[in-house]
């Protein structure tokens, strides 16, 4: 949404739950918008869907790559079914979806690619050993990409939030509300227009000499 408000086309794509009342958010912004279903750990899927993107909308300027899930577990409990599921979305999804997009990008020598990530990418986290490595193993492919593709004008950066308002935080008990609250120097968590306001400068030329740089949206919890 906050991408359409800045004057961008949209093609969004959801796994599970139809995205129809976002694309309606991104249609009334005055600009085109396609929803799709998309399991970006299929790389046949990433390239139908940045083909139809092309198509449809005549380009890909911006990269977004959001997709992620956890399966949580002490590391002596986890399986490997759960280890395989989380690499495969959060880590071999964004490779799918890069190397899909850089290849309209680099003829058009202009692209930018941010992939979201996580402040637990960097600091790590008990009980989510294979969310963190994916989380981690992103900001390196981020980088070596950034090296990459430089010379064709394309940047690659990440935006690694904190703890965010959402759904999953709202569940979260007062005590560990509060635990938690005691390790962010500012005092508050983070919402969702925190992280898309990152995104969106890093889409924009505003932005035009950064690349292969982690921007922290999390209130000082890691600097």
């Amino acid at each position: 949404m906050a991408l359409a408000e800045a004057g961008a086309n949209v093609y969004l794509t959801y796994n599970s739950s139809p995205a129809d009342e976002t694309l309606k958010c991104v249609l009334e912004q005055g600009v085109q918008g396609i929803s799709a279903k998309l399991d970006v750990s299929k790389s046949e899927e990433a390239d139908a869907a940045v083909k139809q993107c092309v198509e449809k909308l005549g380009g890909i300027d911006i990269l977004v790559n959001n997709a992620g899930i956890t399966k949580d577990g002490l590391l002596m409990r986890m399986k490997d079914a759960d280890w395989d599921a989380v690499l495969d979305t959060n880590l071999k999804g964004a490779f799918n979806m890069i190397r899909a997009a850089s290849r309209p990008m680099m003829k058009k020598h202009y692209g930018r690619i941010i992939n979201i990530g996580s402040v637990v990418g960097s600091t790590g986290n008990p009980g989510q050993a294979n969310y963190s490595a994916s989380k981690s193993g992103l900001i390196g492919l981020s980088k070596a990409v950034a090296r990459e593709l430089a010379s064709r004008n394309i940047l690659v950066n990440v935006v690694a939030p904190g703890y965010i308002i959402t759904e999953m935080t709202d569940v979260l008990g007062d005590d560990v509300k509060n635990s938690i609250l005691g390790g962010i120097p500012l005092k508050k968590f983070g919402t969702v227009r925190d992280v898309a306001n990152a995104t969106v400068f890093l889409a924009s030329d505003a932005s035009s000499y950064i690349t292969g740089q982690v921007l922290h949206v999390n209130g000082g919890l890691y600097m």
